[in-house]
């Protein structure tokens, strides 16, 4: 009965996330951190990795996207993922300096913006053998935390190809000299569970010394955009506005991430690879 049940797990997950085993397992033999461990992200900051938890540094987390055919970011990015892979949440940090928060948000011009954005990265994701990705609504409209200094937001994803929806899940995390950009990967039927397990593991993040929101001095650099462009590319949001819009395309075809590896019920045979690995975070 148990090897029925394994098999049948095999199967779910083939069948929905069109990975082969050999990919499977390759992805359990990543350099992965299992917990309790702490997380070096960067030079910029780091998280606790509790028990039943694991970390992957930039070069594993590179790995992970070319076998989830996922984009390269060309930045460095750091995963923290429960060990049943039912969700996964990509760090990276982005030193545009300090974000002022005093901006009103319209979540339905900033739907427009990235939908638009999305459509016109599809063609570089075409020009790559990729299927086409489309933005399909809002998951969670933007809100922000002032005491926290939080932003979050998630939207409804769907690959040309594929079945169901994929749930990007998105948090800023503001500090001095730049933005924590955080990207949490489930589905629509776990999106509540998977984001309220993540942000319990939120407190154990922490920006390193003197590096925090409240630690800005007069004369640090100051990013020339607000909150609404964290949402839709920051940079290049600010190029588009200048009448440069594929940089909006460019930025979404970088951010965006399918879900490929999270199942139902977790994936047993990537959770066994994960023990026994080496408590030492650093990257």
């Amino acid at each position: 009965m148990k090897r029925l049940a394994m098999a049948a797990m095999a199967a779910c997950l083939l069948l929905v996330c069109n990975l082969t085993w050999a990919q499977a397992k390759n992805i359990g033999e990543l350099p992965w951190v299992a917990g309790p461990a702490t997380g070096q992200i960067g030079g910029n900051a780091t998280i606790k990795v509790p028990e039943g938890y694991a970390f992957l540094g930039p070069d594993g987390a590179r790995e992970f996207n070319r076998l989830t055919e996922n984009p390269d970011t060309g930045i460095d990015e750091y995963v923290l993922a429960k060990d049943d892979l039912s969700w996964i949440a990509f760090f990276s940090f982005d030193p545009v300096g300090y974000v002022k928060d005093d901006e009103k948000l319209d979540a339905d011009d900033l739907l427009q913006s990235v939908t638009e954005g999305t459509e016109a990265s599809n063609e570089e994701r075409k020009r790559n053998g990729w299927d086409s990705v489309h933005v399909t609504g809002w998951a969670f409209k933007p809100q922000y935390d002032s005491g926290i200094k939080s932003l979050e937001w998630a939207f409804r994803l769907k690959g040309e190809q594929s079945e169901g929806e994929s749930i990007n899940y998105n948090t800023r995390l503001l500090g001095r000299r730049g933005v924590m950009q955080v990207l949490l990967l489930t589905d629509q039927e776990h999106l509540q569970a998977s984001v309220a397990d993540f942000k319990s593991k939120l407190p154990g993040f922490s920006f390193n010394s003197g590096e925090s929101y409240a630690d800005f001095r007069d004369g640090d650099h100051v990013a020339e955009y607000g909150l609404a462009a964290l949402v839709t590319g920051g940079a290049a949001a600010v190029a588009a506005k200048k009448g440069v819009f594929a940089a909006i395309g460019i930025f979404l075809l970088k951010m965006w991430k399918l879900l490929v590896v999270a199942v139902v019920g977790g994936f047993a045979a990537i959770r066994k690879l994960f023990g026994g690995k080496d408590k030492d975070a650093q990257p």
